[in-house]
């Protein structure tokens, strides 16, 4: 597994304060009501609690995470953090994933069932679908790729299976196995198009969105971390995307990647005037275009297409 535990200290790993435990400790409803109303705590779910400082430190996906926890805690059965909830537990991306609801999978089998904001999962469970990570029972890197594809938009299902593959979490042949075994689940019609589009290495969401794009508006399908190379075969650079019969490439500019870049004492304008000088090199030894695209572009997704198309095919114009 290439995505390391959570360091013990993350808040994300913090205890869920149970009501029927601080009841055993000696609290009662009044002093748990008192806590609640002066912010000391906020209310995860009905019986569940946590710390006001520990939650305004947490994200959307973080909340989401001990507000699984919690709901696996109170469960009445034995259940596994499954589908969207047990992302977190991988630090796997949620973009375009519905939070509202918590999913779980039931161990014994019977019937689920959706109410309170969680929905319960029946599907049968394979040797090795299950592990512990940061201390919770959750599905495999494997299940929950497969799992998302059955709730979630293509788009936002690609962004999780990229994620999952470029850190080595899981791979293309044993999501093509276990794939194999969920003839009979439902709602798995867009399984096998993510796993056709999915690929190892494309290293974020904007990346992700960026190829999904090109799919959803008929562009050639771009070569995915590309080298660029001179007449002499010296290597520039490499690229998030290229096409090089048409002698374009494409960067996807986002905070995340100007952060990975970053070397010790450098501050982001330094990234941005290092990438802007390796893309004028690429196009001044090789005649090749560039276009990069922001998140902003991926939000007028058809406006961005044309811009493509017109770098691509520049005869045919926008």
């Amino acid at each position: 597994m290439m995505i390391p535990p959570r360091e013990p200290d993350d808040p994300r790993n913090s205890d869920v304060l149970l009501r029927r435990r601080l009841l055993e400790e000696g609290w009662n409803d009044r002093a748990i009501r008192r806590r609640l109303a002066d912010r000391s705590w906020v209310k995860l779910r009905h019986g569940a609690y946590l710390p006001t400082p520990i939650w305004d430190q947490l994200d959307e996906s973080g909340r989401h995470g001990l507000l699984a926890r919690a709901v696996q805690l109170q469960a009445s059965t034995e259940v596994v953090l499954s589908h969207v909830s047990g992302l977190p537990e991988y630090d796997a991306p949620t973009w375009g994933l519905d939070l509202s609801e918590v999913h779980v999978t039931r161990k014994d089998d019977r019937t689920g069932r959706r109410e309170a904001g969680v929905c319960q999962h029946c599907g049968t469970i394979e040797e090795g679908d299950v592990v512990t990570r940061n201390g919770v029972e959750v599905m495999s890197a494997t299940r929950l790729a497969l799992e998302v594809t059955t709730i979630a938009s293509v788009e936002a299902s690609l962004c999780v299976v990229n994620y999952l593959l470029h850190a080595g979490a899981t791979t293309p042949e044993a999501l093509a196995r276990r794939n194999e075994k969920m003839t009979h689940w439902p709602h798995t019609l867009s399984t096998d198009l993510v796993l056709r589009l999915a690929d190892p290495r494309i290293e974020s969401v904007g990346e992700s969105r960026s190829f999904h794009l090109c799919f959803r508006y008929r562009l050639p399908m771009p070569k995915s971390q590309y080298e660029v190379r001179d007449e002499s075969g010296q290597l520039l650079g490499r690229v998030d995307f290229a096409w090089p019969e048409h002698k374009v490439f494409l960067e996807f500019d986002g905070k995340v990647k100007y952060e990975k870049l970053l070397k010790p004492g450098e501050r982001a304008s330094d990234v941005v005037i290092r990438e802007k000088r390796r893309e004028e090199l690429i196009c001044r030894r090789t005649g090749w275009r560039c276009i990069r695209i922001t998140w902003a572009d991926l939000e007028d997704p058809e406006r961005t297409a044309a811009a493509i198309r017109s770098l691509l095919f520049p005869s045919l114009g926008a």
